[in-house]
């Protein structure tokens, strides 16, 4: 993976732990445990699906 994929896992994690905190789902205390586990799942899936860079190939 690329260090702008990286980049984006990293800010999409952040981004959904700090929701989960604003409504109260996660506390500040236990953020490094939710953190890590969201991180990991967002990379698993990022990394798992298929790659939508390449165009599709058109079907006549």
């Amino acid at each position: 993976m690329g260090s702008k994929t990286d980049e984006l896992i990293l800010k999409t994690a952040k981004e959904i732990v700090v929701k989960f905190i604003e409504v109260g789902n996660i506390s500040p205390t236990s953020f490094h445990d939710h953190f890590r586990n969201i991180y990991n799942t967002v990379g698993k899936s990022v990394r798992e699906s298929p790659d939508k860079s390449e165009p599709a190939e058109k079907s006549k």
